[in-house]
């Protein structure tokens, strides 16, 4: 490639993208030269200040049409820009938490690169949302991946988080090796690697042993995939990860890596399989033949992770368990496709509010214990009734109540499931019941804030609220609650900045 034709390219399309590169490679020269007496934490807020400025070069590029470069390795459409929204938010959100969060056990001596990782993750999960290429999508799912598996492993003393960083990376390279080994049954049997390229030689396959061939290729990479999103039966390591990993990380995979996973789940089968007819030119799409796999996987998970959580005392593992739930929720609309795009963004937008002022209230209650047990919650409401209350609504949002945003977030996905022809009836009914289970361990939490006595009495210390920490479960608090009563502003938001994701199957 000449100087001219890189120069060619219109590179302010990865503005976030070199914003956050930029920023990261200067927070990571910083660690390395400052003295060791110089507070870390000073870093994390550069990272702070370098989120914001990439989501403000992202709001410039808006109204900007669908753009590809780099050979269309690189696209820009309404699909990346909003989800791109997501992860950057709740990065800013999480790179907060980690600001403020005071873990020792040997965290204090690395805190420099612990921050430069979050960012590092966040720009793979990046490249990730805007990759018009298997090549480009694997780096950025790569780059977050390894990210990720450090992150999980910062609590160097810790045994839990040492057990827990080495089955992330063994479970973790496992789903890459599957995933990989897919995406080569697509690239052989299409001869590109191109994601436009790859969907037009799709459509075009009429040999049914070919067929066969890209079907079990999308089994393949269906399960890798799974892995990463931490569906069952391929949920084991979650739990552990969960519960081992510092707090910050943990609301790091459950928020935007999860939000990633979807996102490469969107651009690869919505790209590719859904395009592959069963019997030649005409014929019903591949995908929706097998949909009825996914609808059983959605099912599995949707009762696995509500059923083993109710046996949890660790919040932090029951919270694991709850995100592959979670995961099953959303796994919905890739059965449906009803209204597919804005469901998928604005359940994905409740998640990251809901879930992250919990795990910041979390990480305060179990500060100083050395277990995140159930019973840390124990009288919140006369030590802290602000932070009870907080929590109270993060969890009634989570349980799917009305007037919260997860209520809205579920019923859309039940209403896709209902409204989609033929109707998911049972899948509908499998969503209801297992909604209802969470309540009990939902509940169990808030029973403990509000209705049990404090370890201690009235003598039980007050929680101390790092101005981070309160910032961050303010703007979940209120976000849960708008998203919940006015959810039209966010669909609005959609529609107006991003054409209701019209330019995703663009050419």
């Amino acid at each position: 490639m000449d100087l001219d034709t890189l120069l060619s390219f219109e590179w302010r399309v990865m503005a976030p993208e070199f914003i956050i590169l930029i920023v990261a490679t200067l927070m990571s020269l910083l660690d390395l030269f400052m003295p060791k007496s110089v507070d870390r934490r000073n870093i994390g807020w550069i990272g702070v200040a370098g989120i914001l400025l990439a989501m403000v070069s992202l709001a410039g590029l808006f109204q900007l049409d669908v753009t590809s470069i780099l050979h269309d390795t690189f696209r820009l459409d309404s699909f990346a820009k909003a989800f791109k929204l997501l992860m950057l938010g709740g990065a800013a959100l999480v790179l907060i938490l980690a600001i403020s969060d005071d873990t020792k056990e040997g965290l204090e001596n690395y805190r420099g690169e612990y921050f430069y990782l979050f960012l590092t993750a966040l720009l793979g999960a990046m490249i990730m949302s805007s990759s018009g290429d298997i090549i480009t999508m694997f780096v950025g799912l790569e780059l977050l991946s390894i990210s990720s598996y450090i992150l999980a492993g910062m609590k160097k003393k810790n045994l839990q988080s040492n057990e827990s960083a080495m089955k992330y990376v063994v479970n973790g390279s496992i789903a890459t090796a599957i995933t990989l080994f897919g995406l080569s049954y697509v690239y052989g049997l299409t001869g590109s690697t191109n994601l436009m390229q790859v969907a037009a030689a799709a459509q075009t396959v009429a040999d049914t042993q070919m067929v066969y061939l890209l079907g079990l290729a999308f089994f393949i990479v269906f399960v890798g995939l799974s892995f990463k999103l931490a569906t069952a039966p391929f949920h084991m390591w979650a739990p552990d990860v969960y519960q081992g990993a510092p707090t910050p990380v943990t609301a790091f995979l459950s928020v935007v890596s999860k939000t990633a996973g979807f996102v490469l789940m969107a651009r690869m089968f919505l790209f590719i399989f859904i395009r592959i007819p069963t019997e030649g030119a005409g014929s019903t799409p591949i995908f929706y033949q097998l949909q009825d796999y996914i609808a059983a996987l959605a099912g599995i998970t949707m009762i696995i992770g509500n059923v083993v959580a109710l046996r949890q005392t660790n919040v932090k593992r029951m919270f694991a368990y709850s995100s592959i739930a979670h995961a099953g929720y959303l796994l919905v609309c890739f059965v449906t496709l009803q209204f597919m795009f804005n469901t998928l963004w604005f359940y994905l937008a409740a998640y990251l509010f809901m879930n992250l002022a919990a795990f910041a209230i979390i990480s305060l209650v179990t500060r100083g214990h050395d277990s995140e047990d159930i019973k840390h919650f124990a009288g919140l409401y006369r030590r802290s009734p602000l932070l009870a209350v907080a929590m109270g609504i993060s969890i009634l949002s989570l349980a799917g109540f009305p007037g919260t945003a997860g209520f809205i977030g579920k019923l859309n996905i039940f209403m896709g499931a209902l409204v989609d022809q033929p109707a998911h009836y049972v899948l509908a009914s499998i969503m209801i019941a297992t909604t209802v289970v969470s309540y009990v361990y939902y509940f169990g939490i808030m029973t403990q804030m509000f209705f049990r006595p404090a370890a201690g009495g009235a003598n039980a210390p007050k929680l101390s609220v790092p101005i981070g920490v309160a910032v961050v479960i303010v703007i979940c608090v209120i976000g849960t609650l708008v998203l919940g009563l006015a959810p039209d502003t966010a669909y609005d938001f959609i529609d107006s900045q991003f054409r209701n994701f019209a330019d995703f199957f663009q050419q």
